[in-house]
């Protein structure tokens, strides 16, 4: 049986010391449970902080031989550095600035190098206890740098990131001077989940924009030598445990004593914890709106809060609770008769049956957070509605939203809005009631934790797998000794080389690519050696090519295979396509040019060129569409085609490619060793135009019909030096 590796901020266990003896409490938590789920297939194995700091080593060994023994493992971290990376770091940085609420966003130094030193001891900890074939799954916004820790160290295994909490925007994203290691950190895993589609998008635009990775394949991103899948996966409840709660003897004892209490008062339930993200004074303010508008609900309607409280020490949470407290004390004063109070308050973690009692009787649930994750809160409610009654209004900023569309959405800064969505619910008929949540109901119940924890786990094989068959073709040691054993035994090799992206990196203006000392030298080398035909072949014009290598021995082909130039001689034409066509669609690209600023238009004999390199990736990314839409309409029935490349697209003449000029050599004479390297779509002709002995390689990990794929510019650099030494 396999284990999974769960990594997450705390043990799903509380501890307690009575005289010396040690007691473990299961946690009750979603994430428990789903992982629970798991078990039959799979050993679970959970590495965490087990909720005690200790110093004393006799201690935390005890404690640690108590846990092990059921499969848990625990990182032991210093109280200050624990404090600097949870309630620094992890709650005063990041969790603020992915709820939008950058004015409680503090940039710290120091917090964040307690955040790295704790992320380490996190992987240092999994390291030491990992197997061949681990799994590994690492939770939440606290440890967002272990997945590339592990990634590191076990560079095929398979590592699955979930982030509980929204992901915020790339203009939020910005802001972080640590933005680029938290980015990459994530991108350690072979898949990373969220909530909803709308945080798997802001990810991406952070990581296109920031990190300048290109989105090519939807969800899926290129990183450094791997494919990392990028997806929606909204985390469930135990929807049974929750249905099944409400016939309990204990939560029926608690329904009986609650309608006693409240007698023909209609609830307008809200439980959530202290936190600023939940907008709880909004919803208050929401509720005495609500009693002005419509003043004849006073005396029949009360609002019930349930505040669990929060790390109401510190400041921010701290000025919160004296705000709620003031305004449920103006409200009851203003509105309170003796035999009614607007709003029952109470500041308490409730036990289970009790909370599943209010979430059956009350006939309205106001979960209004101003941003969120997902809310399970709303889905438990909707669970305990066994006879389908009850009105859910929520946030439409909850992640929760995007799957409960039939539940009454509100924006959580509109009283107006929220105060007209009580009136809805109190006067909706029965029968609108049930339609609306037996919809829900069917949704979640299908999609439960259980759902969520087996959806991702397989998702994270699959992707994991097709990870491993990329690695087949990655040019790695073994590839790169049997290619320089195949060129040391031929007496006559024909080398193809692209140049942009092969030879030398990106430049945000073409132009400044140019050929540094060492490529002049490599290349001169090759060259200069008697057995090799070096053809340098490129989408550059030959004005460009002459000037950089017009003084060596390289062969070269230009414009993609419409010019050429042969044993130092002077440059000629494969064919002269037709160029009419030029003068009817550059005024075409200029519009482009126009109304993207960033981009410009290169014309070279038989090719017009659009890049946009130095534009803003997301509008970038609609000109594109844009460009390729309007383009594919206007040569429809010419001789034309448009060629994508990186950060560049090209009209040209169809019949021109690479391949075909790539022919042109391979044809001349029999080659016992050819090798072709580029890094584009435009390069994929030459990769096809090779017999079957012959050798391709593509920079880069998109898709491709060569051999085998390269890492970088910096890794050809390093083979075709070493095919100079194999003389």
């Amino acid at each position: 049986m396999s284990r999974i590796i769960i990594i997450s901020n705390r043990l799903p266990v509380t501890i307690s010391d009575k005289n010396g003896d040690l007691k473990l409490k299961p946690s009750a938590g979603g994430l428990a449970t789903g992982m629970q789920s798991l078990s039959s297939s799979h050993e679970i194995i959970w590495v965490g902080w087990p909720g005690v700091n200790t110093t004393n080593k006799q201690r935390s060994d005890k404690i640690r031989r108590v846990l092990v023994a059921r499969d848990y493992y625990p990182v032991f971290i210093d109280k200050t550095k624990f404090s600097n990376y949870y309630n620094g770091f992890s709650n005063s940085t990041l969790w603020p600035l992915s709820h939008y609420f950058q004015q409680f966003t503090e940039i710290n130094e120091t917090t964040w190098k307690d955040y790295e030193y704790v992320n380490t001891l996190f992987a240092r900890e999994v390291i030491n206890i990992a197997r061949k074939g681990d799994i590994f799954w690492v939770q939440d916004y606290q440890l967002m740098l272990v997945p590339q820790l592990l990634r590191n160290r076990f560079p095929k295994s398979a590592i699955g990131y979930f982030h509980h909490i929204p992901f915020p925007s790339y203009e939020l994203v910005r802001t972080l001077p640590w933005r680029e290691q938290l980015l990459k950190g994530l991108l350690g895993a072979d898949l990373i989940g969220f909530h909803t589609y709308d945080y798997v998008r802001h990810f991406i635009s952070s990581v296109n924009r920031i990190l300048h990775y290109d989105d090519r394949y939807l969800g899926r991103l290129r990183f450094l030598n791997r494919v990392v899948d990028i997806d929606s996966f909204p985390m469930g409840i135990d929807y049974d445990k929750f249905a099944r709660s409400v016939f309990d003897k204990d939560t029926k004892k608690e329904i009986k004593r609650y309608r006693q209490t409240i007698r023909n008062e209609k609830i307008v339930l809200t439980i959530d914890r202290l936190d600023y993200s939940k907008a709880l004074p909004q919803r208050i303010l929401a509720f005495e709106r609500f009693l002005n508008k419509y003043a004849s609900y006073r005396g029949e309607v009360s609002m019930l809060i349930i505040l669990v409280p929060s790390r109401d020490t510190v400041r921010e949470y701290k000025a919160l609770k004296e705000e709620i407290d003031k305004l449920v004390g103006h409200i009851n004063g203003k509105y309170g008769r003796i035999a009614w109070t607007p709003i029952h308050y109470y500041y308490r973690a409730i036990k289970f049956p009790r909370l599943v009692a209010w979430y059956k009787i009350a006939p309205v649930a106001l979960i209004t957070p101003m941003r969120d994750g997902m809310n399970l809160v709303a889905k438990e409610y909707l669970a305990c509605k066994d006879d389908g009654k009850g009105v859910l209004i929520l946030s439409e900023r909850a992640g929760a939203a995007k799957e409960l569309v039939a539940a009454l959405q509100v924006n959580p800064d509109d009283t107006d809005d929220i105060a007209d969505a009580i009136r809805r619910a109190l006067e909706m008929s029965e029968e609108e009631q049930i339609g609306r949540n037996r919809k829900m109901q069917a949704i979640i119940k299908r999609k439960d934790v259980n759902y969520w924890a087996k959806n991702f786990l397989l998702r994270l094989q699959e992707v994991n797998k097709a990870a491993l068959e990329n690695y087949k073709k990655h040019f790695g040691p073994v590839a790169s000794k049997g290619l320089l054993e195949k060129y040391h035994k031929a007496n006559r090799r024909l080398i193809f080389l692209d140049y942009d992206g092969t030879l030398v990196n990106f430049r945000s203006n073409p132009l400044l690519a140019n050929p540094t000392k060492r490529l002049h030298e490599v290349l001169e080398e090759l060259a200069g050696d008697s057995k090799n035909k070096v053809v340098l072949i490129s989408g550059r014009d030959r004005a460009i090519l002459q000037k950089w290598f017009g003084d060596t021995r390289l062969d070269m082909v230009a414009e993609h295979g419409v010019w050429y130039r042969k044993d130092q001689k002077n440059w000629k034409e494969f064919q002269q396509p037709d160029v009419s066509w030029k003068k009817e669609l550059a005024p075409v690209f200029e519009e482009f040019v126009d109304r993207t600023p960033g981009s410009f238009l290169e014309e070279k004999n038989y090719s017009l060129a659009w890049h946009y390199r130095k534009t803003d990736t997301g509008l970038a990314e609609i000109r594109k569409h844009e460009f390729m839409d309007k383009m594919s309409q206007d040569i429809s029935g010419k001789n034309l085609q448009i060629m994508e490349g990186n950060k560049v697209l090209e009209i040209k003449n169809s019949e021109v490619n690479k391949g075909t000029a790539a022919q042109h050599w391979i044809e001349e004479r029999k080659w016992p060793f050819i090798l072709a390297i580029g890094d584009d779509y435009t390069d994929e002709d030459t990769f096809k135009a090779l017999p079957e002995h012959g050798i391709s390689l593509k920079v880069g990990f998109s898709a491709t019909a060569a051999n085998y794929n390269i890492d970088s510019v910096e890794d050809v650099m390093k083979l075709l030096t070493h095919l100079c030494h194999e003389k």
